[in-house]
């Protein structure tokens, strides 16, 4: 059976990862306000919105065989912004507290920016498009600002290629959006550039305060995914000695349905479950700990809370509904047991994830600001099951969806044309990056799967 399909190591990951040209801008950036107008107002973020760790933006990169005219685009995110306001609006710390932060609904609208690629075609990028590098930042245009409040909420670079096709980079903050709003809201765009006239089959639902602490705060659950070792933990002494390499996987539903028979087989899991536990070991070998090791590791993963709340959030909720869920152990009992022990710690972290779980998170929020234990943690950022892949601006279904860089943290990427299948992508340091990806083919050797040998062997190395 083929190994997962690896685009990256420590001596192949930049020669396989296409190189983007300069592009040329024959003109400066945009605003693009919403069409009509807008509600002004002061709009409450969250607790779970105005984390420390989520003040960045999230950078979606879609490539597409056929171009769509920018005026097009322009128009259809005028009109689009109507019905999601927010994202023209600016950032400001709240008043009487600088260290939180709420959004000005003013209407100034989005940052678009279109942009010329001579001699990259869209064959060429996809088949260097496996692993992000430093050159894709090309594909979005920098906002000089002095710090990140002065950045538009919404910023989207349209680059034309030589061949009549285009990539689409949209970065959008996440103190505003998490996962699953920022695919409603890309998904929306890309309806009403098809058809301006359409009803939009979910209404953005903008209020946050349906997430408000609790008056006083009732910190119910220890919260380990905020907890932080006392000494340096040795991950992050491996993690942060050398520069990052970023490292690729996809791993096929005949990958996914092996680790199920082989790693956890008395047990009923996801495919999310068994793959980030198998990731989550992998990472762990690759640091190499003792075999006595007592060192605390922690997988962090995102949870949706939207419908495990009382009452459950609205349909059309955009903002940040997810909380991290924390599975905790040892490198020894992580390593020493069974894939089944892991599998059983991330089943009962995602338990965990109740109404009253959540409501104690934002109150331990809004009691002091605390950030999550990153330093023993692997990170994993599920980007599958968002419809991601299903954004048409009218000229077909995208060639690839991914981010504009790799970070330390993982990401779960959806594969074009296999919903079963996953992308794993993250940056580990040089040094470990092909160790990482030999402990990922382990338990995925030849057996007699049957069909899923068969379907394994259609993928290509």
């Amino acid at each position: 059976m083929p190994m997962p399909a690896a685009s990256s190591s420590s001596s192949s990951s930049s020669s396989s990862a296409v190189e983007i040209p300069d592009c040329y801008r024959p003109r400066d950036p945009i605003l693009v306000r919403p069409r009509h107008d807008t509600p002004h107002h002061t709009l409450y973020l969250s607790n779970l919105d105005d984390q420390h760790f989520l003040r960045f933006t999230i950078k979606y990169l879609y490539a597409f065989r056929r171009e769509v005219p920018t005026d097009t685009l322009v128009a259809s995110l005028a009109e689009v912004l109507v019905h999601y306001y927010p994202l023209a609006g600016r950032l400001r710390p709240a008043s009487g507290n600088g260290d939180k932060f709420e959004l000005d609904c003013n209407g100034e609208g989005a940052l678009l920016a279109e942009a010329f690629a001579d001699g990259l075609t869209a064959d060429k990028f996809i088949a260097g498009s496996s692993t992000p590098n430093k050159s894709w930042r090309k594909l979005l245009c920098r906002v000089d600002s002095q710090s990140f409040i002065g950045v538009p909420p919404l910023v989207v670079q349209v680059t034309r290629l030589s061949c009549g096709g285009m990539i689409l980079c949209a970065a959008i903050n996440h103190c505003l959006c998490d996962g699953i709003g920022s695919s409603q809201f890309l998904r929306a765009w890309a309806l009403l550039t098809v058809n301006p006239d359409s009803a939009l089959p979910v209404a953005p639902f903008h209020d946050r305060r349906i997430l408000e602490p609790r008056r006083p705060p009732r910190i119910a659950f220890p919260h380990p995914e905020f907890t932080a070792p006392e000494a340096p933990p040795v991950p992050s002494q491996f993690l942060f000695s050398e520069p990052l390499l970023p490292v690729s996987l996809t791993f096929t539903s005949a990958h996914i349905l092996r680790l199920k028979r082989r790693s956890a087989p008395s047990l009923k899991c996801t495919s999310f479950e068994v793959l980030a536990v198998h990731i989550w070991r992998a990472w762990v070998k690759s640091l190499h700990p003792p075999p006595s090791s007592q060192i605390p590791i922690k997988l962090l993963f995102s949870a949706d809370a939207r419908r495990r709340l009382i009452p459950e959030l609205p349909d059309g909720y955009y903002g940040n509904g997810f909380v991290l869920a924390c599975a905790e152990t040892t490198a020894r009992d992580l390593l020493a047991s069974s894939a089944c022990y892991g599998v059983e710690l991330v089943q009962e972290a995602k338990a965990r994830v109740s109404n009253e779980y959540v409501r104690s998170m934002v109150d331990l929020l809004e009691e002091r600001r605390a950030k999550p234990d990153l330093a023993s943690s692997l990170v994993i950022s599920p980007w599958t099951k968002l419809g991601l892949e299903d954004v048409d601006f009218g000229e077909g279904r995208p060639l690839h969806v991914g981010p504009v860089t790799s970070e330390i943290y993982c990401l779960f990427l959806p594969v074009i044309g296999d919903l079963h299948a996953f992308t794993v992508l993250l940056s580990m340091p040089h040094g470990l990056a092909d160790r990482f990806r030999e402990h990922c083919k382990e338990n995925l050797e030849d057996d007699d799967d049957g069909d899923g040998d068969r379907e394994a062997k259609n993928w290509v190395n």
